[in-house]
């Protein structure tokens, strides 16, 4: 587990090793867009630095985080090459809408179960994190990925038109779930 960074930018940080067996230093670089990144690998200074650091360096390898929900955004393969992700505020907007009808089924249900049950609360939120966590991974967000593909898949078409369809329905979708959910809670309300 990589600890505080002894060395720090707002675009790269340097972490040491983290006990006296690892011998392995850790540089995280940040950038703006994936063109950035793929400047920079490709540049001359870049492989100057690593000509020039040989000597010192028994091995490194290069990981690309595309962003925090890249994992329930898989597309297939590009070119050779794993395929873009969405842009992060389309990622949150399927995130939300999947996220938001599962704490709610779960809430409903499970949790008032548990809770009704007599199992302390720290314990009723952990199951439901656990359950809401499989639930979107392996259910709900490839589910959201093909419905929405037409506006989620990188390379395709991206006309303003296509672009103001996908979110004028997921906000539809927004707005169904707030009215299921707004008639459930006036149904169940004691």
């Amino acid at each position: 587990m990589v600890g505080s960074p002894v060395s720090s930018t707002r675009f790269w940080e340097l972490y040491p090793p983290t006990s006296a067996d690892d011998r392995a230093w850790v540089v995280v670089f940040r950038f703006g867009t994936v063109g950035q990144l793929r400047a920079w690998l490709d540049s001359p200074d870049r492989r100057r630095l690593l000509d020039e650091g040989r000597d010192h360096v028994t091995g490194f390898d290069v990981r690309k985080v595309g962003s925090a929900f890249s994992g329930w955004f898989r597309f297939g393969e590009a070119g050779g090459r794993e395929a873009q992700a969405p842009p992060n505020w389309k990622q949150a907007m399927m995130v939300l809408l999947a996220l938001y009808p599962t704490v709610m089924v779960l809430s409903l249900t499970v949790s008032k179960a548990l809770t009704d049950g007599g199992v302390p609360e720290f314990l009723v939120f952990f199951v439901g994190n656990i359950l809401s966590v499989a639930t979107l991974t392996w259910f709900l967000m490839p589910l959201v990925n093909r419905v929405f593909a037409f506006w989620l898949v990188p390379g395709v078409a991206r006309t303003r038109r296509r672009q103001a369809a996908g979110a004028a329905l997921v906000i539809a979708c927004y707005a169904f779930s707030l009215l299921v959910f707004g008639l459930t809670g006036w149904l169940t309300a004691d």
